[in-house]
């Protein structure tokens, strides 16, 4: 799916074809799609295959004018506790910005529908920078709601050990995991971007912010990772006492017999 958006007097409107200072975004494309978009664009059409690569890492690319921004996003992957990270790729030329993603995440569904304040297609920088913002306050809010159903999971462990909270817990364990990697890779980009990129003081300040927003979804991950290591570590050897005051129980029971 292709959709092309302009910046006009200040309201997002939906363009059929491009115009300068439009943001092309690429949402799951077909092949068919793709050959289009890089041949309407003048883009790499490697810069806009390498998006789509659900294993594709966080970095920095520019060539011939091009600059391509990678960056990991976060999404719900199960509606149950699952969380998990996708690329996002950005992708700056001397008209347009283009952005390319295998789904139609929230982020993107936020500047489509134009909610997001200050945004114009034609400050391509700065569209960027609130890109980075929304992600990373978008993984700051998921940090939260896994705090919170980590809590939830460890209170109905309390009452009852079954298989189904410990597993539950090994998988927000794991988005913690996906998360702070995903959010140190992020940094790494808005570092180089921070040092290679000219931009206006306004944009500059926005990235320091970014910078400072990501650095703190990082410490947040780094400590709920912890905090829920330590929960299961510790429900792990009640577990196991569990298991040993049920062995001494039948050990007893065979002797009398």
């Amino acid at each position: 799916m292709i959709n092309i958006y302009r910046t006009v007097n200040d309201e997002l409107v939906q363009l059929q074809s491009p115009e300068k200072g439009a943001w092309i975004n690429i949402i799951n494309p077909s092949e068919e799609e793709l050959q289009h978009a890089a041949a309407i664009t003048g883009i790499f059409y490697d810069f806009l295959k390498y998006s789509l690569d659900d294993e594709e890492r966080p970095r920095v690319e520019i060539e011939d004018n091009q600059l391509l921004i990678i960056l990991n996003v976060p999404i719900i992957y199960q509606a149950s506790v699952m969380y998990d990270t996708i690329p996002l790729g950005i992708i700056i030329t001397n008209d347009y910005i283009t952005t390319v993603c295998l789904k139609n995440i929230d982020i993107i569904t936020a500047f489509s529908q134009g909610k997001v304040k200050g945004m114009a297609t034609y400050k391509k920088t700065r569209f960027v920078f609130q890109l980075m913002q929304k992600a990373s306050i978008l993984f700051l809010n998921y940090l939260r709601e896994i705090n919170k159903k980590t809590d939830e999971v460890e209170l109905e462990l309390h009452k009852s050990m079954r298989n189904q909270e410990l597993i539950q817990l090994l998988d927000l364990q794991k988005s913690l995991v996906y998360f702070s990697t995903s959010l140190r890779s992020n940094k790494k980009v808005m570092e180089r971007l921070l040092r290679t990129l000219k931009m206006y003081e306004e944009d500059h300040d926005l990235l320091e912010d970014v910078i400072i927003e990501n650095t703190q979804a990082i410490e947040m991950a780094d400590i709920y990772s912890n905090i829920l290591s330590n929960t299961m570590a510790s429900f792990a050897s009640i577990i196991s006492n569990n298991l040993n005051i049920v062995l001494k129980f039948l050990a007893a029971i065979t002797i009398v017999v």
